[in-house]
């Protein structure tokens, strides 16, 4: 997982040939602490596959406009820097898993849930 810490890091990042995941966050909230280890996993098992950031919402206001952020934790998963799924909050590993694989099988319609 890692940490865009600048908008020239964050345009590179979505310009690669890898799928990305998009962790928003901010330090002192809860759930997105209680999100981060789960995010970390995915990132560590599929790091051949996807890249997973993370990017705080107090640093980073342009980014999270950009997203039209309006709670954290918010992820966003992106393909070809298109926002092909989403949620915000605490999710299940099973949920987020089976997105992740959604998004690294390259399937155009979204899971069913």
């Amino acid at each position: 997982m890692i940490t865009i810490n600048n908008n020239t890091e964050f345009e590179q990042l979505i310009a690669g040939d890898k799928p990305v995941v998009l962790d928003f966050y901010a330090d002192w909230c809860g759930a997105c602490t209680a999100l981060l280890p789960v995010l970390e996993a995915v990132a560590n098992e599929h790091a051949e596959d996807i890249v997973v950031a993370k990017i705080n919402v107090e640093q980073h206001h342009d980014l999270a406009t950009k997203y039209s952020v309006r709670s954290i934790p918010a992820v966003f998963m992106l393909k070809n820097g298109i926002v092909v799924e989403q949620f915000i909050n605490v999710q299940s590993r099973a949920k987020i898993d089976k997105m992740i694989n959604h998004l690294i099988s390259g399937h155009t319609e979204k899971p069913s849930n």
